[in-house]
């Protein structure tokens, strides 16, 4: 039995960061191909002022948060702001609630660990204006970060291939997360995506190809949708994972989607012109009516060659009325709990009021089989 006293993470990503010294670039860059790919993340642009705390509200983005991000650059221990934000990053993480993922952008891993050269001088002036437990307390938070194995920009040619192997590694471990929370069979995942790139095709220079994916359950659905996301959205100029178009378009025009699509595929209007210049990934999530996969066909219609299109939905005749052909059909899981058992043998209907209308006889025969599978017998 799920615990529904558990709170999802209101972030995927916390940055932390020195806003002198990478706010302009990599923070830049990081955060805008954070958000291209629907990970929710939390970036405060705000220094703290001497003599002030950290808000209630950045301690709960902290702890709401899966991983923390954080950017050590030359000025960051300079920050006191950084430095008390660390510290309650680092409780988090020795509690076990949030992975962090150190970046030194600009900065030996091993000077920040041992805490010598400008690290040292930007210490001793935190000495001398800080309480001398306050500042302990930041050092000890430090040198645990930099014992993390992280990332080192002067192992890379430039900061974007940095950014594409963070936000890469950042991406399957929330979709194993999605996927795990979702209950679909992990173990199978691999089955699914083999089949799938057979129609995938990724190297195909044609036009756009439409292909749907159907399954009755909605979460392994959308868990395998935002999964095949995840792993090809990096061999796109331009992508985007319209989640539950269903709820997207309840109660509003179609030409909602439209402005949603336009809005998420890169946090800014694309012209229609330009779209056609480019290879673009649109999956549009758990779709039930054909009016909004021709609300969506006026934006793919006009994608640049190669470009794919997915389309999941629990309505195969959907899938057929509206004439795609390459269609993906996931099995049931096949974990399922003792209820689950019971109901499948026993009743059989979608409805529970038709289950009772099965006969006393065929009730007990139904029984006797499900009890002859709990105790391993096959007669």
């Amino acid at each position: 039995m799920s615990d529904t006293s558990i709170t999802l993470p209101k972030f995927d990503v916390f940055l932390s960061f020195r806003g002198l010294d990478t706010r302009r670039n990599l923070i830049s860059f990081l955060y805008k191909d954070l958000v291209r790919r629907n990970i929710r993340t939390f970036k405060d642009d705000k220094e703290l002022k001497h003599g002030r705390r950290i808000s209630p509200e950045l301690v709960r983005a902290i702890e709401g948060s899966r991983f923390a991000v954080v950017v050590v650059s030359v000025n960051y221990a300079a920050s006191r702001w950084c430095l008390e934000e660390l510290v309650k990053i680092m409780d988090f993480e020795n509690k076990g609630s949030i992975t962090v993922m150190p970046i030194f952008y600009g900065v030996d891993p091993c000077h920040v660990r041992r805490q010598i050269g400008v690290v040292a001088e930007q210490f001793e002036k935190h000495e001398s204006r800080e309480d001398h437990e306050k500042v302990l307390s930041w050092r000890q938070a430090l040198t645990n970060l930099a014992s993390i194995s992280g990332d080192c920009s002067g192992k890379w040619e430039d900061d974007s291939k940095m950014v594409d192997e963070i936000t890469d590694r950042i991406s399957k471990e929330l979709m194993i997360d999605t996927t795990r929370r979702n209950g679909s069979d992990l173990e199978g995942i691999d089955a699914h995506m083999k089949a799938l790139h057979r129609l995938l095709n990724l190297n195909s220079k044609k036009s756009v190809r439409v292909i749907g994916i159907w399954a009755r359950g909605y979460n392994g659905r959308s868990a395998l949708a935002k999964f095949v996301y995840q792993n090809i959205c990096q061999h796109f100029d331009s992508h985007c994972f319209l989640e539950s178009v269903k709820r997207i378009s309840q109660d509003r025009h179609m030409s909602h989607l439209h402005e949603e699509f336009m809005i998420r595929i890169q946090g800014e209007c694309l012209s229609k012109l330009r779209l056609k210049n480019q290879k673009v990934l649109l999956v549009a999530d758990d779709v039930n009516k054909l009016e909004q996969l021709d609300a969506l066909a006026e934006d793919f219609n006009c994608f640049g060659p190669g470009s794919i299109v997915i389309i999941t939905t629990q309505d195969k005749q959907l899938l057929i009325s509206s004439g795609i052909k390459l269609v993906y059909e996931v099995e049931l899981l096949r974990f399922q709990n003792v209820r689950g058992l019971f109901r499948q043998l026993a009743f059989r209907e979608k409805d529970i009021s038709a289950a009772f209308e099965l006969s006393l006889d065929r009730a007990t025969n139904v029984a006797m089989e499900w009890l002859g599978c709990l105790c391993g017998r096959s007669d």
